[in-house]
């Protein structure tokens, strides 16, 4: 009897955290029990072919909003070519209309709902001991038999401490995400969640914890990312383990993690203040900062105390910070998601996600939707179309601001030339908004663009902007680009360099200036160092030194 669990990521550096659980719980049937991970994004013919050469008696999917169509239409052709082979699905996208599921995908045998690993383990020993008479008694499972379909309810949460640690074998997750967990379940209640239904919060022990981060630590992994839903719901849970990897830093090992900012305490916060620059990184999601939006998804945030925290993290130099906003929630017209998005603009996070609302299955948005008026695509993700608040034309719109703020602002590629373009625009949003427009007047957006296309095209654009100097914002690019790396070519809009050469080779052969470093002097005559070997450990930005002086007055020295 062989059983395969098969996970479908978005991406090959992602891994199944879930199925890795699920094999790890059911030991008791290693010899039986076989894992593999393939991508959406590769050929279903291979994928076809790599599962029927395994020879499967049973096939148990994970099924999320990035790959349940794909998954079904898999299955479909699976089934055909493995006729009498048992397949099960799980995972949020299935769990919450099991029967529904299984009337609509005739292949599937049935449903893992819920939390997974004593289901599976179960399930594992119905088929590989032979008891059919003991499906009927598995709680946790949505099945199809000659009767019709049953569902035997849900399972009791499970000790997350009961768990078997998945990273033994790390040979396994080369050049991939580790994913970690210390805690399911969260104490809030947002109303677009899946989380906010399973209010049984629990915690992986501490020290069992603090062991599996140091085997992290040993292993000089380079990212863990905890997907704990809240990490720092439970204070003294988040202390000791924010703690311990302060003290066992590897100078390597970096640490990512989903908290609510306006919940950290200052005894936290004094534990951060002391980290090694991206020891670790914090994703805090905002949504919206009009009160009745936050009201109405059911959410517990104040805005003032959270931008006095980020403002606190943001002074400490060392931590990464990734702040997120929802378009298309109840209550939030044109306006005031663009006044949400100037307040977190304002907070001048390193990367701001701007996402839009995806009601998803079983969460209380779905019950909404009516009263909302929030009409969605029929297929996953099942992204928000209109609601009562804005229409299409206004989605459109937020979609090209979107695309502007990942290309623009969250590649960190033109920092010093957004700052000083923001002078010339009534507010932040206004700058992504009309640059937006700006691609889809020119056409630009039905393209993909090198990243020296796209400083050209801003260029062209800020050129349009009344008050903005030519020299100056390109200026403002050459700092931008030298900061990344030393150029093999200088863009078409530097400044010419000529009347400066031989100043600044006396500088470098009298200061011993690095080969690889770079010496610019901007229109200002103001002459900059970049120094490539030594960089800022959150930016990866090169050093730089203003050494207008020590270029200058050795030119004036030989005059």
């Amino acid at each position: 009897m062989k059983i395969m669990l098969a996970a479908f990521n978005a991406k090959y550096i992602h891994s199944n955290l879930a199925v890795y659980d699920l094999k790890a719980y059911a030991q008791k049937y290693a010899s039986n029990v076989i894992l593999k991970e393939y991508t959406i994004n590769q050929q279903k013919d291979d994928i076809l072919r790599d599962i029927y050469l395994e020879q499967p008696d049973v096939v148990c999917v994970s099924c999320y909003i990035w790959n349940i169509t794909f998954v079904k239409e898999l299955m479909r052709d699976l089934a055909k070519i493995l006729p009498g082979v048992s397949f099960w699905a799980g995972g949020p996208e299935v769990s919450f209309d099991a029967p529904q599921f299984l009337e609509e995908n005739q292949e599937f045998t049935g449903v893992m709902a819920g939390e997974g690993e004593e289901t599976f383990l179960e399930l594992a020993g119905h088929y590989i001991e032979q008891k059919p008479e003991e499906l009927k008694e598995i709680t946790g499972i949505c099945y199809r038999d000659a009767e019709g379909i049953h569902h035997n309810g849900w399972r009791h949460i499970l000790d997350l401490s009961s768990i078997p640690f998945i990273y033994e074998n790390l040979e396994d997750f080369k050049n991939r995400i580790i994913y970690y967990e210390s805690s399911r379940g969260c104490p809030f209640s947002c109303s677009y969640c899946l989380s906010s239904i399973d209010k049984k919060l629990r915690f992986r022990d501490t020290e069992l914890v603090k062991k599996e981060l140091q085997f992290f630590l040993d292993h000089k992994v380079p990212q863990v990312k905890f997907v704990d839903r809240t990490f720092n719901c439970k204070h003294d849970h988040a202390m000791e383990i924010w703690k311990y990897i302060k003290e066992h830093d590897n100078g390597i090992t970096n640490f990512h993690f989903e908290i609510s900012a306006d919940l950290l305490r200052e005894e936290e916060l004094q534990v951060m203040e002391g980290m090694r620059p991206g020891l670790i990184q914090l994703e805090i999601g905002v949504q919206s900062t009009n009160p009745q939006t936050i009201k109405a998804i059911h959410r517990t945030m104040d805005f003032q105390e959270l931008t006095r925290i980020v403002n606190r993290i943001h002074s400490f130099g060392n931590i990464h910070q990734h702040l997120d906003l929802i378009a298309g929630l109840p209550y939030e017209d044109y306006d005031s998601f663009r006044k949400s998005f100037n307040d977190v603009y304002a907070l001048k996070p390193e990367q701001l996600q701007l996402g839009f609302l995806k009601v998803l299955k079983g969460s209380h948005m779905q019950e909404m939707c009516g009263e909302y008026g929030i009409v969605h695509k029929e297929q996953e993700p099942y992204e928000v179309l209109f609601t009562r608040w804005v229409d299409y034309g206004d989605v459109l719109k937020l979609k090209t601001v979107e695309n502007m703020v990942e290309v623009y602002y969250n590649s960190g590629q033109f920092k010093k030339t957004l700052e000083y373009a923001e002078r010339f625009f009534e507010d932040a949003f206004s700058i992504y908004e009309r640059l937006g427009q700006f691609y889809v007047e020119k056409g630009y957006g039905d393209v993909s663009h090198s990243r020296m296309r796209r400083y050209e095209i801003l260029l062209e654009f800020l050129e349009t902007i009344p008050g903005i100097s030519r020299e100056e914002i390109a200026d403002q690019m050459v700092m931008d680009l030298y900061l990344r790396e030393n150029l093999k070519s200088r863009p078409g809009f530097a400044s010419d360099q000529k009347a400066y050469e031989k100043p600044v080779w006396d500088f470098r052969k009298k200061e011993n200036v690095a080969k690889n470093a770079h010496v610019e002097v901007f229109g200002d005559k103001k002459a900059v160092l970049f120094d490539y070997n030594h960089r800022d450990p959150l930016t990866n930005n090169a050093y730089v030194e203003d050494v207008t002086e020590q270029v200058f007055e050795k030119a004036q020295s030989l005059v």
